[in-house]
């Protein structure tokens, strides 16, 4: 990760805070998957992918060397995710909790990710 001084950690905070509120404005599943393929390039996304799949893995109950074996993820990356989903942020916590408390939505594949989004 870069180095920033004082007035471009300002604007990257900006940004970061104009950038949830642009995934925020996406009404659809399908509109925030455009978004994701226009932000990231297909390695970028497929390692986002990666991630909250091992983190749904993880919340399931799944060992490490499981989910290793059945997405490919590297068991460093798995437990960097797992010390994430418990430590982190919130974030995976938080969308792990929502997803299960909403009905599916328009869009949505409760099978995972759609042919073409890695």
């Amino acid at each position: 990760m870069k180095q920033l001084d004082e007035q471009h950690a300002k604007a990257n905070r900006a940004g970061r805070n104009s950038l949830a509120e642009a995934f925020m404005a996406m009404e659809t599943a399908d509109e925030c998957r455009a978004l994701l393929r226009d932000l990231t390039t297909p390695a970028e996304l497929e390692a986002l992918v990666d991630r909250w799949l091992v983190a749904q893995l993880i919340d399931a109950g799944l060992p490490y060397r499981e989910i290793h074996n059945r997405t490919g993820v590297s068991v460093t990356t798995v437990g960097r995710v797992a010390r994430f989903l418990e430590m982190g942020h919130g974030g995976y916590r938080l969308a792990l909790q929502r997803l299960q408390e909403a009905p599916m939505q328009e869009g949505q594949n409760q099978n995972g990710p759609h042919k073409g989004d890695r």
